[in-house]
């Protein structure tokens, strides 16, 4: 196991879909134990394999719901089919969102309440996640990572700016930016 660096905003293997996992063997099974292990010291609920530098379609999860259940996963080549997105305006508290590959910013973003994940765990075999509230976040959050998408190309205004702005005061958005969990301030 090792902690891996985490990609910031700007290089290129976040924002491109990732190639499809055909190979289900210790390889992987490795990449999976580094990626729990990064996402925990970031910390972090979830991390997306471009996350760290790895053209792969795969994720992992962790996190604790308010009954204190735990939902800790990999999703290998997901699908994810969502509910209709609400049209009352986005809760400014309720909705804020952040991501490891935007170090030290968060901003409010509308996203499905529910969510129907489908994905293969690293022995290859098959599930489905039917999920609501955060979880169901979480899983829209990581799944656009696949995609090539970060969050903050979804915010709507005033914070699509806010964020392109403090995106191009930390000098992100181009390639060769990068911390460590545990050896980096996650603030760049």
């Amino acid at each position: 196991m090792r902690i891996r660096e985490i990609a910031i905003t700007g290089e290129p293997v976040l924002h491109r879909p990732a190639a499809r996992v055909e190979r289900f063997d210790d390889d992987l099974r490795d990449l999976v134990t580094d990626m729990f292990a990064t996402m925990e010291l970031a910390p972090g609920v979830g991390l997306a394999a471009p996350q760290i530098g790895e053209d792969r379609a795969l994720f992992v999860y962790d996190w604790v719901d308010d009954d204190e259940r735990q939902h800790r996963g990999v999703a290998i080549n997901p699908t994810i089919m969502l509910a209709p997105l609400r049209v009352d305006p986005v809760d400014e508290d309720e909705e804020l969102e952040g991501c490891l590959s935007v170090p030290g910013e968060r901003f409010p973003l509308r996203r499905s309440d529910r969510a129907i994940l489908t994905a293969w765990n690293v022995d290859g075999n098959e599930f489905t996640v039917d999920a609501e509230g955060w979880l169901a976040r979480i899983f829209q959050h990581e799944y656009d990572h696949l995609r090539g998408i970060l969050y903050n190309d979804r915010l709507v205004e005033p914070f699509f700016t806010e964020a392109r702005d403090a995106i191009h005061r930390e000098g992100w958005g181009k390639p060769g930016f990068s911390w460590l969990p545990g050896r980096d301030h996650p603030e760049g």
